[in-house]
């Protein structure tokens, strides 16, 4: 892949922060990825679209460049729908196109992305049949009547469901944006657009989705309930072959399995479960280094710090001085 391809539909009434906090945040990532790794970088491509091909003056009197109309959705990897202000069906009614080419687009493996009201356009496609979604609360029940075969998760602000993903606000937009450019870039680049871009500080992205079929992912009922036992018991750990005994398996087996679910050893998860914790605790108490090393299972400050610098590239010191001016300043 020489570069990636990412459209925006717009129309009328969008809401245009959702056009222009993805943008941004994706040209963020794409910047940190060509300055430290060069020999792998991809380049994006991101374009806007719209159901003749001409400029869509926004309700707040905003104008952007147009680079074809609708059709041309199949030939994009990412497509992004954005919200609408007010009521999405009149908008819908006069986007006939948007459906249809993202039914297209979508077939011809694009990933879509559907943001708020902007779901309805992912609905009125047929796509999100028998799959799950969620989109602005205030209109849920409009949507759960107009679309009675998506499996609407109003209490949720981000679904997945392989290649469909749906969001009910920005800030779970913004998440999801995170995401795609670890999946583009890495982590280190993720972590970098989010401590730029985020100004509160929130449950990771795979905590807050609707993840369709999560467990059935990876075929493994037992090692998904170690997953979800481990992220409530990484503090007290001591031995992941105790854990191995305690789910009856052998400690060998209990590794393979983990590793061929996960994609990732038990000891790297377990790991990440304890930095995201000790992350949440930096921003939000008061308690020392070494106190919230010793409170999320690390045996000394020394090794948090270690573990912190390899998982989010900067000390548990720095972190938490960028995030409390965040929250504070």
């Amino acid at each position: 892949m020489n570069q990636i391809r990412i459209a925006l539909t717009l129309y009328e009434q969008l809401l245009i922060t959702s056009v222009t906090l993805p943008i941004e945040m994706l040209r963020a990532g794409e910047a940190f990825a060509k300055r430290h790794s060069r020999a792998s970088f991809v380049p994006l491509n991101i374009e806007c679209l719209s159901q003749t091909g001409e400029v869509i003056k926004t309700p707040m009197g905003l104008s952007m460049d147009i680079h074809s109309n609708f059709k041309a959705l199949k030939e994009y990897d990412y497509v992004i729908v954005p919200s609408i202000w007010r009521n999405p069906r009149p908008v819908v009614a006069n986007n006939p196109q948007l459906a249809e080419s993202l039914s297209e687009a979508w077939y011809q493996g694009a990933t879509l992305i559907g943001v708020g009201t902007g779901v309805c356009f992912l609905a009125e496609s047929a796509v999100l049949d028998g799959h799950s979604a969620t989109t602005h609360w205030h209109y849920a029940k409009q949507f759960s009547k107009s679309y009675p075969h998506v499996q609407l998760k109003p209490d949720y602000f981000i679904t997945q469901s392989d290649r469909i993903y749906t969001v009910a606000s920005l800030n779970a937009l913004a998440d999801v944006i995170v995401h795609l450019i670890g999946q583009f870039y890495g982590k280190e680049a993720a972590n970098h657009v989010q401590q730029n871009f985020s100004h509160e500080i929130r449950k990771p992205y795979e905590e807050q989705r609707y993840l369709e079929g999560a467990v059935d992912r990876h075929s493994d009922e037992q090692i998904a309930a170690i997953q979800f036992w481990l992220k409530n018991n990484a503090n007290s750990i001591t031995s992941l072959s105790d854990v191995a005994e305690q789910f009856d398996m052998s400690y060998r087996s209990f590794n393979r399995r983990f590793k061929s679910a996960t994609g990732k050893t038990a000891i790297y998860y377990v790991q990440e479960v304890r930095i995201q914790q000790a992350s949440d605790l930096l921003s939000s108490t008061n308690l020392s280094i070494q106190d919230i090393a010793l409170t999320v299972g690390f045996s000394s400050q020394s090794q948090l710090s270690r573990a912190f610098k390899e998982h989010m590239n900067q000390t548990p010191s720095n972190y938490r001085q960028i995030v409390r001016k965040k929250l504070f300043s």
